[in-house]
C-alpha cells in the first residue's frame, strides 16, 4: 500500500480524536511558535498538519498567513469542514512533503509534530531537509518534532525512527543552529504514553 493510501484508510475509517497522534491542542508546538517572537502576519507552514488542531489556535491567536500540508486529502477535509468560514483563511497543501515543490524562501517558521520519524530512508530525511532549506527564509525558524529513543518502533502501523535531542539536530546540519530542544509526555487517546523529542532550530544565513 502507497504512503498515501495508507494514509487516506487511517483518516476515512478512524475517527480523528481516536488517532494515537492527536492532540486536543498541541500546547507545546503553540509555545514553540510564540517564543519564536514572530509577527502575526508571519508565514508558518504545518507539515502533516492534516487533522491538527493547530492551526485552529493560530488563528485565534491572529496569525494571518498559514499554511497546512497534509499527505492526506481526508485528513485536510476534516480540518477545513471543522473551520467552517474560517478555512479560506488557509492556504492547503495536498503532498508528500519528500516531493513537493513549495515556494523558495516563503516561510518564516517551518513546524512538523510527526511526520520526519516516517522518514525511515536516507533519501527520504535528505529530501525533506533540502525542502527545508529552500522553503525557510535565511533566519526563519524550524520547529521539528519526533519520536523520542525510548519511543515506539511503530506508528499506524509503519516502522518510525526514534532519536536523541542531538540525533534530530544533526539530521539537519550546520546550516540550522539548534536554539531549544525538549521533551513531552503524549498521552494517546488509548492512555498509552509516547516520549516525544522537539527541536527547534534557526536557519542560519548563507
Amino acid at each position: 500500500m502507497r504512503s498515501k493510501d495508507h494514509w487516506e484508510k487511517v483518516y476515512t475509517t478512524k475517527p480523528t480524536d481516536s488517532v494515537s497522534w492527536f492532540q486536543e491542542h498541541a500546547d507545546l508546538s503553540l509555545d514553540l511558535i510564540r517564543s519564536t517572537g514572530a509577527g502575526r502576519d508571519a508565514g508558518i507552514i504545518d507539515v502533516g498538519g492534516g487533522a491538527s488542531t493547530l492551526v485552529d489556535d493560530l488563528l485565534a491567536e491572529g496569525y494571518t498567513d498559514l499554511t497546512v500540508l497534509d499527505l492526506s486529502k481526508v485528513a485536510l477535509d476534516t480540518s477545513r469542514k471543522r473551520l467552517g468560514d474560517e478555512e479560506k483563511k488557509v492556504r492547503w497543501i495536498d503532498a508528500d512533503i519528500t516531493e513537493v515543490d513549495l515556494p523558495a524562501k516563503r516561510y518564516d517558521i517551518w513546524h512538523d509534530r510527526a511526520v520526519f520519524h516516517f522518514l525511515t530512508t536516507p533519501e527520504q530525511r535528505a529530501a525533506y531537509v533540502d525542502t527545508v532549506f529552500r522553503s525557510v527564509k535565511a533566519g526563519g525558524h524550524v520547529i521539528v518534532a519526533a519520536f523520542a529513543e525510548n519511543g515506539p518502533l511503530e506508528c499506524s502501523g509503519l516502522p518510525v525512527m526514534r532519536y536523541r535531542s542531538d540525533e534530530l539536530h544533526e539530521q539537519f546540519g550546520e546550516s540550522f543552529k539548534l536554539l531549544v530542544h525538549c521533551t513531552e509526555q503524549h498521552h494517546t487517546p488509548s492512555g498509552k504514553v509516547q516520549p516525544f523529542v522537539y527541536c527547534y532550530c534557526r536557519l542560519l544565513p548563507s
